[in-house]
């Protein structure tokens, strides 16, 4: 199971970083089960609002998360949902998705959280999607990561000393 070692991070409070949350479209259920807990973990990070915006697909991702880090944004959480399927097409989304979202996270020195699930059919999707019965929530997950990130971020951009 990909959660066994996670960190036992405890929510911090996050009220005063701007985050965006960037989400794909296709394979709704799983997708709003993973928008769902991103705003759950924006909810205990207390992040009252986060913005939200919609992209028809995986691919999409990175370029909106660059524009909204260029915004400003202290943390961009990525969402999005790959099943692979008979063609190559799964590597290369899931390749440029990746690639992208990491360049996203260098330029601009932004916190990105990766949620991007990579699956190999629809039940793994839903299994990780947060929905009741999930086994993992990585909405929750990669929104969490972000925010620890945007935290130790700003730590170290007002002087940490290590």
């Amino acid at each position: 199971m990909s959660g066994a070692g996670a960190p036992d991070h405890k929510p911090l409070d996050c009220h005063d970083l701007r985050i965006a949350v960037v989400a794909a479209s296709w394979h709704e259920q799983v997708m709003d089960g993973l928008i769902a807990g991103a705003r759950r973990a924006c909810e205990d990070f207390k992040v009252e609002a986060p913005t939200v915006v919609r992209v028809p697909g995986t691919f999409e991702l990175p370029v909106v998360a660059a524009a909204l880090a260029g915004q400003g944004y202290d943390a961009v959480v990525a969402l999005g949902v790959v099943v692979r399927g008979g063609t190559p097409h799964f590597e290369y989304v899931c390749s440029a998705a990746t690639e992208g979202l990491t360049r996203v996270a260098l330029d601009h020195q932004t916190a990105v959280g990766f949620g991007v699930l990579t699956c190999d059919d629809d039940a793994q999707a839903l299994d990780r999607a947060g929905l009741e019965g999930s086994k993992e929530d990585k909405g929750y997950e990669a929104t969490a990561a972000a925010l620890h990130t945007a935290h130790t971020l700003r730590t170290i951009k007002r002087g940490y000393g290590g």
